[in-house]
């Protein structure tokens, strides 16, 4: 049986390996329906916590990270065409405490869930107004807080990816895009603080 100082040890270590490096300040943001960080990291589908940096504006995404176990992911475990968390666990959210545009939607500062609906070729991103809930399901009363949505389309992945993963690419002082990728997709989710251009 581990000691409690080996078991904080390894909690420290995996949180370390997470997208983004969890750091106290990020984490404390995510709702996470009365689990410390620790515990959401020991999951089946860990926590995942990204620092979205643009200059001197900070913003923290928290999402649930499933992985493929050898299922078909998209378009078997993700039906095309439906709503999707895009994560585990609790809503994915942004927390975004300066107005902003994600994709084509223009956010307040605040706190905002995401969740898409996939297809072969283009998903759907949807801005959620209800961030501290349970991913699913995504009813018509979830639905009726859409703030708005956006299209993207799908890119392949070099290589096969096991784990939902998000990460930040930072193009420049005030803009960047949120990477999605998981099996064999990716999906490229722009970011600018309000008043830059794409």
């Amino acid at each position: 049986m581990h000691s409690k100082t080996t078991f904080a040890a390894a909690v420290a270590a995996a949180l370390t390996l997470l997208p983004g490096a969890l750091q106290a300040q990020n984490v404390d943001a995510c709702f996470l329906r009365g689990a410390t960080a620790a515990e959401a990291a020991e999951r089946p589908s860990p926590l995942g916590v990204v620092a979205i940096t643009m200059g001197d504006h900070e913003a923290t995404l928290c999402y649930g990270a499933p992985s493929a176990n050898d299922r078909t992911v998209m378009g078997g475990l993700v039906p095309f065409g439906e709503p999707w968390r895009t994560g585990a666990n609790e809503a994915t959210a942004i927390h975004i405490p300066f107005a902003a545009t994600i994709g084509d939607v223009a956010v307040e500062p605040g706190s905002y869930s995401l969740y898409t609906i996939p297809g072969e070729d283009e998903w759907e991103i949807v801005v959620n107004g209800v961030v501290e809930r349970w991913g699913i399901p995504i009813s018509a009363e979830v639905r009726a807080e859409d703030v708005g949505s956006f299209t993207r389309s799908v890119a392949a992945t070099d290589d096969f990816v096991e784990t939902l993963t998000f990460a930040w690419a930072s193009h420049g002082e005030g803009m960047g895009h949120i990477v999605l990728e998981w099996e064999n997709t990716r999906v490229e989710i722009p970011v600018h603080v309000a008043g830059m251009n794409h």
